[in-house]
C-alpha cells in the first residue's frame, strides 16, 4: 500500500468483509479493553460515533458509559460550517435520523449540543492508525477540522482523542499531513495503544 487512497480502500474492504457476529464479538473485546483504562474511567463527557461502512460496533461502549453514569454525545454534521461536527447528547430513546451520508444522528441538536473542547474524550472512528498515533480517516476531514485547535495548544488538551479499531487496522507507518490531529490512544479488539500524555 503506497498512498492514503490505496490504504483507505484496502482497509475499508477488509473491515466490510467481517460478518455481523465477528464485528459484535470484536466490539465486546474492545469494550473490555476500554473499561480498564483510567482515561476512560475518569471521563464524564464522552463523544462516540455510530458505526458505518464496517466500522467496529459502538453499542457496547455506549452502554458501558451509560452504566457508569457518563454523558454520551454523538457527532452531528453542522448545517452551515462545512465539514465540521457538533456534538449532541445521546440518551436511551433519543430519536435518530439519517444525515446526508446515511449515518444516523440525533434529530434535535440545537438545545443539547456542546462545544468540542467541553468533551473529556472523543472515541473516534478510523480506517487505519500507526504506532505514532497518526490516524487515517475516511478523507472528509470532519474530525481533523473539528479538533484542529488541539494542534495549537500547549496545555489543556480536551478532548483526548481515542481511536476505536480492529487489530488489522494497525499500519507500519502512515503519511502525515500538517492538519492531521494525532490520537491520544487507540483501543482495539486485543490491545490498548497509548501515544501521548
Amino acid at each position: 500500500m503506497t498512498n492514503r487512497s490505496d490504504q483507505r480502500q484496502q482497509l475499508r474492504a477488509r473491515r466490510r468483509a467481517l460478518n455481523d457476529s465477528e464485528r459484535l464479538q470484536r466490539s465486546e473485546t474492545l469494550c473490555q479493553q476500554l473499561s480498564r483504562q483510567p482515561l476512560f474511567r475518569a471521563s464524564h463527557k464522552i463523544a462516540v460515533y455510530l458505526p458505518n461502512d464496517g466500522e467496529i460496533e459502538t453499542q457496547s461502549p455506549i452502554e458501558l458509559a451509560w452504566r457508569m453514569k457518563k454523558q454520551v454525545y454523538l457527532p452531528v454534521l453542522t448545517p452551515f460550517l462545512g465539514n465540521r461536527l457538533w456534538f449532541t447528547r445521546f440518551e436511551p430513546g433519543t430519536r435518530l435520523v439519517s444525515n446526508r451520508y446515511g449515518i444516523a444522528e440525533p434529530e434535535r441538536v440545537h438545545r443539547r449540543r456542546i462545544a468540542p473542547h467541553a468533551l473529556d474524550i472523543a472515541l473516534a472512528p478510523l480506517v487505519g492508525f500507526d504506532r505514532q498515533g497518526n490516524r487515517l480517516g475516511m478523507g472528509g476531514g470532519f474530525y481533523d477540522n473539528s479538533f484542529a485547535y488541539l494542534l495549537h495548544r500547549k496545555h489543556w488538551h480536551k478532548p483526548r482523542l481515542i481511536g476505536l479499531a480492529y487489530d488489522f487496522q494497525l499500519m507500519p507507518r502512515l503519511p502525515v499531513q500538517p492538519w492531521d490531529v494525532p490520537l491520544t490512544a487507540v483501543a482495539t479488539d486485543s490491545g490498548w495503544y497509548r501515544f501521548r500524555v
